[in-house]
């Protein structure tokens, strides 16, 4: 299919990797959806690709992706406009010092890293079939690494520890995009996950105070720029090299393996079955 015919949905499309993916997917000639929780950020991504790209094709949505009934919206959404998908990427997510809980009352990291990309892939699935070969792809981390899923406890309800929540929530993310692979064998759909990078964005700036602070100078001394950051998406989402490439987790646009832990099946398949129940 060429390109000026491809649909491709960017979640978390506003700032960072996920505008610079969107803006490098516009500029191949794709339409891109921007999905973003603030209306005037949302126009400002738009104003930034076209300014870029004048001939961008975009289409925003408007959504809370800590919101379980807003991520179902978005995926209605999505079905109504739309009569194929060929790229869903898995973008947005934040990192929380604090305990927080999302609308649905479920701790907002799980909510927001997880649950998300987990219902909204869910309910896109068999438009995603249907328009294959169409392409999976979830933002983790190297944040996952030392990280387990604590099945008891996965909302840290008994003890917070903001960095133990974001590895988790981001190796589920690993986990997820696993089973996902699995599921999907008799499709022509490839869900894959990545590693970005440490770049230097606005993430973590929600935070405020000294962690923030500290969060910005290490971003200044060592950290990647959103370009380099959002490379391996874009390859993921356009190379001709990884088509039928699937359940793998890339760096710098080449597969590497993840934590052990990360490929154990029985855990990928409790964690897709308690996602499941999570769903309200």
């Amino acid at each position: 299919m060429p390109n000026h015919e491809k649909i491709m949905i960017v979640t978390g499309a506003t700032s960072g990797i996920g505008l610079i993916t969107a803006r490098e997917l516009a500029a191949s000639g794709a339409r891109v959806v921007l999905v973003g929780r603030s209306l005037p950020r949302l126009e400002a991504a738009v104003a930034h690709i076209t300014q870029h790209s004048p001939d961008a094709r975009l289409d925003t949505i408007h959504a809370d992706l800590s919101s379980q009934a807003e991520v179902i919206a978005v995926a209605n959404t999505i079905k109504q406009r739309y009569d194929h998908i060929d790229v869903l990427i898995n973008n947005a997510g934040a990192y929380f010092t604090q305990q927080h809980f999302s609308v649905d009352g479920i701790e907002m990291t799980w909510a927001l890293n997880h649950m998300a990309p987990f219902i909204l892939t869910s309910n896109l699935l068999d438009l995603l079939r249907a328009s294959a070969p169409s392409r999976i792809i979830t933002v983790a981390s190297a944040a996952h690494q030392g990280a387990i899923i604590d099945f008891d406890d996965v909302e840290g309800t008994k003890r917070f520890n903001g960095w133990k929540a974001y590895g988790q929530s981001k190796l589920a993310n690993i986990m997820f995009t696993y089973e996902l692979a699995h599921r999907l064998q008799d499709s022509d759909v490839t869900a894959n996950t990545l590693h970005p990078g440490f770049v230097a964005t606005s993430f973590a700036q929600n935070n405020g105070g000294w962690f923030a602070s500290v969060f910005a100078v290490m971003q200044r001394l060592i950290a990647i720029s959103p370009e380099q950051g959002a490379a391996t998406s874009v390859y993921l989402a356009q190379d001709q090299s990884v088509v039928g490439t699937t359940g793998r987790y890339f760096e710098k646009c080449k597969p590497v393996p993840s934590s052990k832990v990360s490929y154990d099946v029985t855990s990928q398949r409790r964690l897709w079955h308690l996602s499941q129940q999570m769903m309200k």
